[in-house]
């Protein structure tokens, strides 16, 4: 793979919750072009959301380096609110468990949050709302509040949300779990969508269509070791 083109690079990334734990993320090292989708597998436990904490700058690692795009994320660079508002704008992040970020009122103000918070007119944040909304099938709820939702509906309101923004990369954590056959089919259509337009995808699934269908590499984490194909 041409580094030159990398726009994720983890570099001997190193990461324990306390100086007598083990590391959960033991020298991990990984690169991925722009464009491209990776597959991250392991068991529970074996340190998947932690390593997608890391990439969304929500946790940092004891040793190694983070390079997103070439630059380098870590406290310092985040410290700064301009660089972190430009990094969170690039970065949508699905958390597995949606009632973690759902805290709005509505379904259309949990979709308007992040424009909002990044400044946009307010008729662009209608803009997006509105589009997200269709695209997600969640017209019919815009009013109700999201925790009265059903599980999927939650999540596709967390995707929605993610979507506003428009962001460069998608890190979706089980994406699948919890969804029925035909809202699998319909994030599975998108998520190919996605990758056509050119999104970077990171992706971790039990779901084996994930792998067949979207992965161009798959990143298996397992008792602190990783192991990339």
């Amino acid at each position: 793979m041409d580094c030159d083109m990398d726009l994720i690079t983890l570099k001997d990334i190193t990461f324990a919750y306390g100086e007598d734990e083990p590391p959960v993320l033991d020298h991990l090292s990984f690169s991925l072009a722009k464009g491209k989708c990776l597959v991250v597998e392991g068991e529970n436990g074996a340190g998947k959301t932690t390593l997608f904490r890391i990439l969304n700058g929500l946790s940092f690692p004891q040793s190694g380096r983070y390079l997103f795009d070439g630059i380098q994320i870590d406290r310092n660079y985040l410290k700064n609110n301009q660089n972190a508002k430009l990094f969170h704008k690039r970065i949508g992040y699905l958390f597995q468990n949606p009632d973690l970020i759902l805290f709005n009122a509505s379904v259309y103000d949990e979709i308007a949050f992040g424009p909002r918070q990044m400044g946009l007119k307010e008729t662009e944040v209608q803009t997006r709302v509105e589009d997200c909304m269709n695209l997600f099938h969640l017209s019919a709820y815009r009013d109700k509040a999201p925790y009265h939702l059903s599980g999927g509906q939650k999540k596709r309101v967390a995707l929605a949300a993610v979507m506003a923004l428009n962001p460069e990369v998608l890190i979706l954590d089980e994406p699948f779990a919890g969804l029925d056959q035909k809202n699998a089919e319909n994030l599975m259509a998108f998520l190919k969508e996605m990758k056509s337009a050119g999104k970077t995808l990171i992706i971790a699934s039990h779901h084996p269509a994930v792998k067949e269908r979207l992965a161009d590499e798959v990143l298996t984490l397992c008792n602190n070791k990783s192991e990339s194909f």
